[in-house]
């Protein structure tokens, strides 16, 4: 099971529900955490619900006890449910009961610093995860890079500095090594140093650590290249090659070998980062390339030894790196050309397939899906079987339904509903709808409709008329749970943990579909019928 890649986790439900002798595994998932997720995020529920009956044990770690608490308390099918199941919700702790770094949308890191002492019987994340790690037996080795220090109860836990420090001596490929804590605490007692366009700081020297911050990008944002000591700014903007790969420029990566059917993968001559000492295309760095460019004596002894027989990859002493970047203003991932036909992905050229669940069976017909397959994630996984059985459901689900975000909320939105302020601006669930779809079926704005989809799902929402949405099209956001089918789940939540807004999820209602290459869920394309409530 080791050499196994895992399941990704929009498809744990088929962990649970598939027969036995279809998964390339032992039994059947039997326990399922879920760790700062939100199930309306993801599709499918009413499977969902089925497989959360189904396990044994079935663990919650969240602030907020989140839609999955009222799911599994909420009664199911008597067929489905497990008498032996057992459920516990372990309350963590928000990110102002702790400190660590934090990355945003942007790549761009922060170091946050505790506010509170952890409230309750909550606990840290990273005390939850030591914890675990001794449950099952490898405790020890878990932290043992890290420095303990006190944490909740008298027990002991990770310094969140040491967890940042083993990330940045992991990551290598990705640039996640530059950022070291000292270096993002430096940036946050200086704000006031950085351009707030640019994100670059204009002179400014830390008073604490007499570091020059002079150039970099606020945040290190990654990828932030080498070792702390080299003083990589970060990226503010990936593959740009008007600056020199120490200013944060950049070109892109040979990652797939230099030749291709005789044709050369790498860059053409002139097509490099500003000042590169190789003006043109070039594999990725190791000690052999360093070698054959007479760079190598521009290692230390010691990062010799690291490095001998290595690549930039897995050269932990960042040597390769540290010569191809500040020496010689080369990047050491290589410098190739973008990679326009993806060969190894089902579709080289991208193409039209349309949905599993389309409105259009001419469609089906002229741009079929995929053949079913057994996908390297250890299940089946079904394309055109449920294409096919479905090509006809126009008739009885003639419109398009898509999901998508709010502005106001966050993911599965029980943190960000609890939120009295944000509640106030976005306070009921709802299905965007045409004009004439609604005059059609006597629909005014305001009122409550039926939405039901081909899983048997019917949800209940409000009705907001808009031309938003065209007429072939309904929209209804995900963030919304604790309505489950028409049905108020206030109950089935802890005595005084519910939100304030409860709502109908949209992915109690959504079906079948994955991406042939990341398994990631279908959760923007399937059929559905509105009728008023």
């Amino acid at each position: 099971m080791m050499t196994k890649p895992g399941m990704t986790v929009s498809r744990w439900i088929d962990g649970v529900l598939t027969p036995n002798d279809l998964v390339d595994q032992g039994p059947n998932l039997r326990a399922q955490i879920f760790w700062g997720h939100a199930p309306n995020s993801q599709t499918r529920g009413l499977d969902m619900k089925k497989a959360m009956d189904k396990l044994d044990l079935l663990v919650v770690i969240d602030p907020y006890p989140s839609a999955t608490a009222a799911m599994a308390a909420m009664p199911g099918d008597a067929k489905d449910l497990n008498p032996q199941r057992a459920v516990y919700l372990l309350p963590a702790t928000t990110q102002f009961e702790t400190s660590g770094s934090v990355t945003a949308s942007n790549r761009s890191l922060q170091w946050r610093e505790k506010v509170v002492e952890p409230m309750f019987e909550s606990r840290t994340d990273h005390m939850i995860m030591t914890q675990l790690a001794d449950k099952l037996g490898f405790g020890k080795e878990f932290v043992k890079n890290y420095t303990m220090v006190p944490g909740k109860g008298g027990m002991q836990e990770p310094e969140t500095e040491s967890i940042l420090r083993e990330i940045n001596r992991g990551v290598w490929t990705i640039g996640y090594t530059g950022q070291s804590p000292e270096r993002l605490k430096a940036h946050m007692r200086n704000m006031h140093v950085f351009d707030v366009k640019t994100l670059r700081a204009r002179g400014g020297i830390d008073a604490e650590t007499g570091y020059k911050l002079d150039g970099e990008y606020f945040g290190l944002p990654w990828p932030c290249y080498g070792t702390p000591e080299l003083r990589h700014p970060g990226t503010a903007n990936l593959y740009d090659t008007s600056l020199n790969v120490m200013q944060g420029g950049g070109n892109f990566r040979a990652n797939f070998g230099v030749e291709r059917d005789g044709q050369s993968l790498l860059a053409a001559d002139g097509s490099a980062s500003k000042g590169a000492d190789i003006q043109t295309g070039y594999p990725e760095f190791d000690s052999t390339l360093l070698k054959k460019l007479g760079w190598w004596d521009e290692l230390t002894d010691a990062e010799k030894k690291a490095a001998d027989g290595k690549n930039w990859k897995t050269d932990s002493s960042g040597g390769i790196i540290r010569v191809a970047m500040k020496n010689h203003g080369c990047h050491p991932f290589g410098n190739a050309r973008a990679r326009a036909v993806v060969w190894n992905f089902p579709d080289p050229i991208p193409q039209h397939r349309e949905p599993l669940y389309s409105t259009r069976p001419d469609l089906v017909v002229k741009y079929p899906t995929y053949d079913d397959k057994k996908v390297f994630w250890r299940l089946p996984t079904l394309y055109k079987t449920v294409q096919q059985q479905n090509i006809d459901i126009v008739r009885k689900f003639p419109l398009i339904l898509t999901s998508g975000r709010l502005v106001e909320y966050e993911g599965g939105g029980d943190e960000t509903r609890s939120n009295p302020w944000l509640a106030e601006l976005q306070q009921f669930a709802f299905v965007q709808v045409h004009p004439a779809v609604a005059n059609d079926r006597n629909i005014r704005e305001g009122d409550d409709v039926w939405v039901s989809t081909p899983t048997g799902a019917r949800i209940r929402v409000r009705a907001r008329v808009t031309e938003a949405v065209d007429r072939a099209t309904v929209f209804i956001p995900f963030h919304f749970a604790g309505h489950w089918q028409g049905k108020d789940l206030r109950q089935f939540y802890p005595e005084g943990a519910a939100p304030i807004v409860l709502g109908e999820a949209v992915n109690t209602a959504t079906t079948y579909g994955y991406d042939a290459v990341t398994m990631m869920q279908e959760s923007k394309t399937t059929v559905c019928q509105l009728e008023r409530a």
